[in-house]
């Protein structure tokens, strides 16, 4: 059996991206060869970007909605919010007296804000010392990450090797796991989808809302009787990836036989998303209205992940000379 662990932050409400670029992959994983299953809600992560109390804690119940519409297995594996187990945080200081300034100062959670200083917290620069521990707490053997993140990764199997050279076999050093064929997800503006860039796509949203989203998808100007090339279309570019192989051949053509707009492939885009997501929408907004229940299986996942967590943080102290 293998202990595989992914988290995402409660920064907003997950969009298509993070569905299809971690949680559907994870999920799927999930539910291969026995393995057993960490996921995670990072609402210490998100104070680094998100002060209001009333939103990290919306954000929070959706991205916990979404992973159980999304199919996963609660009972069987953990889902637990991080800050509610704190010693990740004792863990997390024992590793950051360890982690050389360097290191820090060259992950590019720090780098790509540092032209700006004044916005840069400590919470920040420290990020991959409390990813780290999010990660080395519950003896995470593969953790599923984007490319953007092996870096990260690297910064934590350092830091366990260090740990571990210096106090003794303690902490187990994961390896990445990472999904060459995963796409980068474009946003309603062609860029990558990012809520920093406020271009992402809902699929739990009102059918109204979600039309909206749709239909202000950045295209060019050719006319409809035009043929258009389906390969530099940002429509086209996100109809492939959630309809199926068939559909994807055939809204192909149309592209380039000509009469047909931008506005047909955005409805048919649409048409494919409600039709995809139906069962996982219908899921999401009834939990959504019942925040009881969704308190009561995270708080069922804690129980369980803070078990594993204390036994590693025994090992931890035992090895420092502070048990």
């Amino acid at each position: 059996m293998s202990r595989i662990l992914t988290g995402i932050q409660s920064s907003g409400r997950p969009h298509l991206a993070n569905l299809l670029g971690a949680i559907i992959p994870s999920i799927k994983l999930s539910k291969q060869n026995n393995n057993e299953s960490f996921f995670f809600i990072a609402d210490l992560h998100a104070l680094t970007s998100i002060k209001d109390p009333k939103v990290r804690q919306q954000n929070t119940e959706a991205v916990a909605a979404a992973w159980i519409a999304m199919g996963f297995d609660t009972q069987n594996n953990f889902l637990y919010r991080q800050s509610r187990i704190p010693i990740v945080n004792e863990l997390s200081w024992y590793l950051s007296c360890l982690a050389p300034y360097p290191m820090l100062a060259n992950a590019h959670s720090f780098k790509e804000k540092s032209s700006k200083l004044s916005d840069v917290s400590v919470g920040l620069f420290t990020y991959p010392v409390l990813m780290a521990s999010d990660i080395l707490l519950y003896d995470a053997e593969f953790v599923p990450v984007g490319k953007d993140q092996k870096q990260h990764l690297e910064i934590v199997r350092d830091l366990a090797t260090t740990f571990n050279n210096q106090f003794g076999d303690t902490l187990v050093v994961p390896e990445a796991i990472i999904d060459e064929t995963v796409m980068t997800v474009p946003g309603t503006d062609g860029q990558k989808m990012s809520k920093s860039y406020n271009n992402t796509i809902d699929i739990f949203l009102p059918e109204k809302d979600l039309k909206k989203q749709v239909m202000s998808i950045v295209t060019d100007s050719k006319q409809l009787k035009d043929p258009k090339d389906p390969e530099t279309d940002n429509v086209y570019a996100l109809y492939k990836l959630v309809a199926s192989k068939e559909q994807s051949e055939a809204m192909h053509q149309k592209y380039l036989a000509g009469n047909f707009g931008y506005g047909h492939a955005k409805n048919e885009l649409f048409s494919v998303l409600i039709e995809r997501f139906k069962r996982e929408r219908e899921l999401f907004n009834r939990l959504m209205s019942d925040p009881e229940h969704i308190e009561k299986t995270l708080i069922e996942g804690e129980s369980k992940a803070s078990a594993i967590a204390h036994k590693v943080i025994n090992r931890v102290r035992n090895r420092l000379g502070l048990a």
